[in-house]
């Protein structure tokens, strides 16, 4: 059991029958009431992401995660292969649970699979940055590369993202995977 007082980012729980996230926790009191702990989850088989107020001293159940090493492999028609490294089994992973994570696979990506109770596959987890490929840049404006001017280029999964009036294409960048943002050249 986990009380809510000891609730901080990372911690995963069960509750209402959904796997949950904590992302951020604030304890408040006032006067002579109880405390109430306010946490912003994730949830981790639909994402979404609600708001939701505890009673201090209240206690939920435990959710272990654990995370298997796998490799994308690729995309099928609505789903995504992965082959597991420890068990070399090929997994499929609807597209609906990948939404995010699919701007940045591309074949033979490392990633971590996401398991709760050993059955239930809730997703992938990325690395914190990838390299991917520039396949479409437009040329740089003459006079515009002095100042921090940048151009909106795509990499080779279509995922679109602003970048430095410098990098053209063929051109390998290194991007964040959790906010998407352009990081260096690879």
């Amino acid at each position: 059991m986990i009380n809510v007082n000891d609730f901080h980012p990372g911690i995963t729980f069960l509750y209402q029958d959904d796997i949950l996230l904590v992302l951020e926790s604030v304890h408040s009191k006032s006067g002579r009431g109880q405390a109430h702990v306010k946490v912003k989850v994730k949830n981790l088989r639909t994402k979404h992401i609600t708001n939701i107020t505890f009673t201090g001293g209240d206690v939920v159940f435990p959710a272990i995660i654990d995370k298997r090493p796998a490799t994308y492999i690729y995309d099928e028609a609505d789903c995504g292969v992965f082959m597991d490294q420890t068990s070399f089994d090929e997994i499929r992973i609807n597209n609906t649970r990948l939404k995010w994570e699919r701007n940045f696979l591309s074949a033979g990506n490392e990633v971590n699979l996401s398991i709760y109770n050993n059955t239930e596959i809730l997703g992938i987890i990325l690395p914190p940055s990838v390299t991917l490929e520039v396949t479409e840049a437009p040329p740089a404006v003459k006079g515009n590369t002095v100042s921090n001017s940048t151009k909106l280029v795509t990499v080779e999964t279509g995922y679109q993202l602003q970048v430095p009036m410098f990098i053209n294409n063929g051109a390998k960048i290194v991007i964040s995977t959790e906010d998407g943002k352009y990081k260096e050249r690879a």
